[in-house]
């Protein structure tokens, strides 16, 4: 048994290296363009801060042969990473391109000091323009004979409302000049609706566009802009049709007959054209026909320099899906190492003690009934994260009232039965009265969590990560409401029926506990390691859409240390949910089960919330645009965090080794992948 759990855990870490390292080294390929193309991360000095980003150079360009270039860059809470599939077509089209980290995001810093209030302007109206301002000045970077930049600027969603700044500044500038630095532009995602607020309006902004090319791609489902109508509602996740509008006929030039996919030449000399893929915001960035516009953009937009660049592969020959399938697999790999590492760790004597038998509970002497009635207190609970899921990301609603008068019944029913209990005959006074003491004590903090919510995890110094706080909010609340229907549960069925506190995995054992979370934290460092490792080598990580794992700032990590207490709460909570009730079970079973737990209600969530809007125009719930964009990457999230649970429960005998692990690794994961308000004051 000895020599088949040690070829095992060998063959579980040789297996997740493997994958690790062949899927980064594929990536490298299909990212350089089987190495025609140099890739490197840059860092320069701003009058703001610092901005990061990935070079993509052309194994040809260089002072000698300078090239049209383009600087393109990611939406909020994302990073230059997310830009991989315009970098890699463009740069084996011939291009110099630049994958632009904005301030707050990825590697770039924002130096000066900024309220809340003031923080959502501090990133994108500068950081393209200010990354045009370096870029103009390399030797690489082609100029006409006027000393005009040949360089595109794109983004996505707020990296489009930069690409519209950096116009913009760029015009003004040339009113003093005489010279454009920017060519081109292309903002993705984005309309004027936010860079209004900073005077630059549709009219502004089509009027700085000038002579230039400029395209936009407004998807038909864009879950923000394109519907100036929706806007004014607040219900904006609805069919989109930019062109048939007023602002989009505007920015056409007003043709007789304005559609997509077409090129308008206007009087000034400027080139236009609207992309209306069939997609919702965050696919635009990870699409074979979105990268096929791009593609036919810059080839029109840049024809005049077809000799320095290659504009004869067709639109249609793309590599990049390569990339991000390889980066997928390396993914994979990385998932698997903490458990090989943890397995490989409880052969020490030092972390050996961790390891305890699980106890399986019985649960054949509890009655039909109860059972019915704890399946359906389970079930609101697998419900019950999708169910409020709104309500918590916006901490408004009709489910907050719910719930807190909820809470107070709760409380007042659980006092009140509990005295009846206590004068009974044949009831445990002292299990009744422990009972009452905690379903009452939670049943408080979720009334407290509920009126306090204006005051719980708002943007500031500490807690500067927007929507990690509100992910954050979201996952105490369910972790509050577990609690209640797992106390409910064992007090009034489980227990009753023989069911202990260690059937949960819950054990005060400071050992225990202690060399569980150290034996976590050499997990976690060497599986970042490796990712370090695959950095430096490969310049690639892991990363599927908008799933990833990248490396982080000493900003990400101070951040990770003040959320991951919090998160362990809601892993904690949920790793002895989710073995209470699936241990006893077949294998399968208890996974397909966990996973319902875990993310089966958010999953129903978005089925609903993006079926709805495909099929009739307007989404389950039309008001909730970025907080639903967010389960694409919590939801595969939650799946590994559940396979953890199950896996980890098993090997070790106990709950603090797999919740450990979930609230260091994938707070790490999250922090490192969103906005750091870095000089929140």
């Amino acid at each position: 048994m000895k020599s088949e759990r040690k070829v095992k855990f060998l063959l579980l870490l040789f297996v997740s290296l493997v994958l690790i390292f062949l899927g980064s080294f594929l990536a490298q390929m299909y990212n350089t363009s089987f190495y025609s193309v140099k890739v490197s991360r840059i860092k320069f000095d701003t009058d703001k801060g610092t901005l990061s980003g990935l070079l993509y150079m052309p194994k040809d360009a260089g002072p000698n042969n300078p090239k049209p270039t383009i600087i393109t860059t990611h939406g909020y809470l994302n990073s230059a990473e997310m830009q991989d599939a315009a970098a890699i077509e463009m740069s084996r089209r011939g291009f110099v391109v630049l994958a632009l980290d904005m301030y707050h995001h990825g590697h770039s810093l924002y130096n000066e000091e900024f309220d809340s209030s003031g923080a959502f302007f501090t990133f994108w109206p500068t950081s393209l323009y200010d990354a045009v301002q370096y870029m103009y000045k390399q030797d690489y970077v082609l100029k006409d004979e006027k000393g005009n930049g040949i360089i595109a600027v794109a983004g996505h969603s707020m990296g489009g409302f930069s690409t519209t700044m950096a116009i913009v500044a760029d015009e003004k500038d040339y009113a003093q000049t005489g010279i454009r630095k920017i060519f081109a532009g292309l903002p993705m995602g984005s309309d004027h609706s936010f860079s209004a607020y900073l005077g630059v309006n549709a009219d502004v902004a089509f009027s700085a566009y000038g002579p230039r090319a400029v395209g936009i791609v407004a998807a038909h489902y864009d879950e923000f802009f394109f519907d100036p109508i929706a806007s004014q509602k607040g219900e904006t996740v609805v069919f989109k049709d930019y062109v048939k509008t007023d602002e989009g006929k505007a920015f056409l030039g007003n043709p007789e007959f304005p559609g997509p996919e077409t090129f308008y030449r206007l009087e000034n000399g400027g080139l236009r054209v609207v992309f209306e893929p069939w997609q919702i915001h965050p696919w635009n960035h990870f699409s074979y026909i979105t990268t096929s516009d791009q593609i036919e953009f810059y080839s029109t937009a840049f024809e005049k320099y077809s000799n320095l660049v290659n504009l004869n592969i067709p639109k249609t020959n793309q590599i990049w899906f390569l990339k991000e399938y390889s980066e997928f697999l390396a993914l994979i790999g990385f998932f698997m190492l903490p458990v090989a590492l943890i397995l490989m760790f409880l052969k020490i004597p030092f972390f050996s003690v961790i390891k305890t038998k699980a106890v399986i509970p019985d649960l054949t002497n509890i009655s039909k009934g109860s059972k019915v009635i704890m399946w359906i207190l389970t079930i609101f609970a697998m419900s019950f994260p999708a169910l409020f899921f709104p309500t918590f990301m916006d901490k408004a609603g009709t489910g907050m009232s719910l719930l807190k008068y909820s809470s107070i019944i709760l409380i007042c029913g659980t006092i009140l039965i509990g005295i009846l209990k206590m004068f009974g005959k044949k009831s445990n006074k002292k299990s009744v009265l422990t009972g009452m003491i905690l379903i009452s004590l939670a049943s408080l903090s979720l009334m407290l969590s509920v009126i306090y919510a204006d005051k719980m995890f708002t943007l500031n110094s500490y807690f500067n990560q927007p929507t990690t706080n509100q992910i954050l909010y979201w996952a105490i609340m369910v972790a509050e409401v577990v609690v209640i229907i797992e106390l409910i549960n064992y007090f009034t069925i489980k227990k009753p029926s023989g069911i202990k506190i260690d059937h949960y995995g819950f054990m005060v054992n400071p050992k225990i506990i202690i060399s569980s979370l150290v034996m976590v934290i050499l997990t976690v460092a060497i599986s970042y390691g490796i990712l370090y490792l695959v950095d430096a080598v490969f310049k690639t990580d892991f990363r599927i859409w908008t799933w990833a794992v990248k490396t982080f700032e000493s900003w990400h990590l101070t951040a990770a240390l003040r959320y991951i207490p919090l998160f362990f709460i809601f892993y904690f909570v949920m790793t002895i949910a989710v073995n209470a009730l699936t241990s006893s079970m077949k294998k399968t079973c208890g996974y397909c089960i966990a996973f319902i737990q875990m993310f089966g209600g958010i999953t129903v969530y978005l089925a609903l919330h993006y079926g709805i809007l495909f099929a009739t125009g307007r989404a389950f719930y039309p008001n909730q645009s970025l907080s639903s964009i967010l389960l694409f990457a919590l939801i595969p999230t939650l799946l590994v965090a559940a396979v953890y649970m199950k896996k980890l429960y098993k090997e070790t005998g106990n709950v603090y080794t797999p919740a450990f692990l979930n609230a260091i690794l994938m707070t790490m994961i999250t922090v490192a992948n969103t906005t750091t308000y870095v000089g929140l004051k």
